[in-house]
């Protein structure tokens, strides 16, 4: 039976700014550039003012936009033109000597990067292997499986069933196999190979017939799980090899590349732009947003009259399709406003962020660069200081990086938890990772020390910490067991 009743219910619900605010403030600076162009690509009321200024200086401003319009606008602002620049610079806002109007200022712009893909590379060098016209396309489709890291993990049955529905290319496994021979003699070594085993074997196949080299293979080839494990006596007893040539043979090993694929595939390359600058001038620490991928945006005045015009009609004297243009003409320029407002948003929550980031680690920036500085700091402490919520933080350390004097870090670098140590000291524990690092970096390679061993060194210099903690920040810098440390 249907009822019909009255229920109450509080709920939060972001508004659509708010939304637009939070994700254009976890879009770092490599990005922001596109970000905005998509926006001015889909809304025709928001206008690039320094573009614009550019096309009025050629002659080539858009109509409804003239140079009398534009210098109108300068001189006499009005409410309805928002300009990020200025409103970054307003007097009203305490940190407008943290952001100064320098011309001279560095400007720093995305640099133009053309690289060849992995795939690319590898097949300008298939043109240099004897392949007739069905081996030409076996290969394309063998370098078309390899992965990112250079391998190729899909079984050669499966390419041969690929080559069979897709190209009506009917080929024995034999056959794909004496191509997958072609194709490891392409550069970078190791290519395609299926596993670490046989990647390090094609490696080692190009080198000199020296006795390590062979040494080598036969480590590979035979005693690979041992190798894995890093069992030296047990390989060095079963091959009783000379213990001169039993190291350099070792060390070739370990010299040789993992991932072949790492150093060919540029096209996955990074590209990092900062998204804040700091500087020290005469001992203090100063803080500018990197805003070359922030242009000044406005609403497009055009639309602005046309939206007056209409007003001005009044809305009982307009046709149907006449007040669709009026409500189209309204849209877009709130959604311009919106997207104006959340950028000055994002622009001030980042420069209060990084302002109170400087205040609390302001001794590593005058240190440059000594890690021992740091001081404990995680997101709750830089909330709390500026009145925002924990993830807003979060949302500004996620792929945020600062440009400083002396090297370039993730703003995430900077937070780090704490502890105290026997003098009663609260250090950060990137201050313990970098001592526990320093320890095993002058450890004796023949014998490292075990994390017993690493938790009572650390005692000894005033943290007291866990085995399992010592263990679990060992792990955090990639820094394997004492058993895989271990060298001859």
């Amino acid at each position: 039976m249907l009822k019909q009743g009255l229920q109450q219910k509080l709920l939060q619900k972001l508004s659509p700014q708010q939304i637009q605010f939070i994700k254009l403030l976890q879009i770092p600076a490599a990005s922001l550039e596109a970000r905005i162009k998509e926006e001015l690509e889909e809304n025709p009321a928001l206008l690039d003012a320094g573009t614009l200024r550019a096309e009025e200086e050629s002659g080539t401003a858009e109509e409804g936009d003239s140079p009398e319009d534009a210098s109108a606008e300068r001189s006499e602002q009005t409410t309805e033109d928002i300009s990020l620049d200025e409103f970054i610079s307003q007097e009203d806002y305490a940190y407008r000597t943290w952001q100064p109007e320098d011309p001279n200022a560095e400007r720093y712009e995305a640099p133009i990067v053309q690289r060849f893909s992995l795939y690319d590379d590898l097949r300008m060098q298939l043109g240099m292997l004897d392949l007739d016209d069905e081996q030409y396309l076996i290969a394309e489709q063998i370098i078309g499986n390899i992965d990112e890291d250079g391998y190729l993990r899909r079984p050669l049955t499966s390419i041969v069933d690929d080559l069979a529905f897709r190209y009506n290319v009917s080929v024995t496994d034999a056959a794909a196999a004496e191509v997958l021979s072609a194709v490891h003699r392409l550069d970078p070594p190791g290519i395609a190979a299926r596993d670490l085993q046989e990647c390090l074997s094609l490696q080692l196949q190009r080198r000199p017939a020296a006795p390590e080299v062979l040494l080598a293979r036969t480590i590979i080839s035979d005693y690979f799980e041992e190798f894995t494990k890093k069992h030296l006596d047990k390989i060095l007893d079963r091959t009783k090899a000379d213990p001169d040539v039993f190291r350099e043979a070792w060390m070739l090993i370990t010299r040789l590349n993992p991932k072949p694929g790492g150093s060919a595939a540029a096209g996955s390359a990074q590209v990092i732009i900062p998204d804040y600058l700091v500087t020290v001038q005469n001992g203090e620490v100063e803080v500018q947003l990197n805003r070359k991928n922030a242009p000044e945006l406005r609403v497009n005045r055009s639309y602005l009259r046309m939206l007056q015009d209409m007003d001005l009609l009044g809305k009982k004297s307009l046709s149907s399709a006449d007040k669709e243009t009026l409500a189209f003409v309204k849209q877009k320029i709130e959604a311009a406003k919106w997207f104006i407002e959340a950028m000055q948003q994002r622009q001030i929550t980042l420069l209060r962020t990084m302002m109170t980031i400087v205040e609390k680690q302001k001794a590593f920036f005058l240190n440059e660069d000594d890690e021992a500085c740091l001081r404990p700091m995680i997101l709750k402490d830089v909330a709390e200081e500026i009145g925002m919520d924990i993830s807003t933080i979060s949302r500004v350390a996620s792929s945020k990086f600062v440009q400083t004097d002396f090297g370039i870090y993730p703003l995430k670098f900077f937070f780090s938890e704490g502890m105290t140590t026997q003098s009663g000291e609260e250090v950060s524990t990137r201050e313990i990772k970098k001592v526990l690092q320093e320890l095993i970096s002058v450890e004796m390679k023949r014998k490292p020390l075990s994390d017993d061993r690493l938790t009572e060194l650390l005692a000894e210099k005033g943290y007291d910490i866990a085995r399992r903690t010592v263990a679990k920040y060992r792990e955090q810098l990639g820094i394997p067991v004492a058993r895989l440390r271990k060298e001859l």
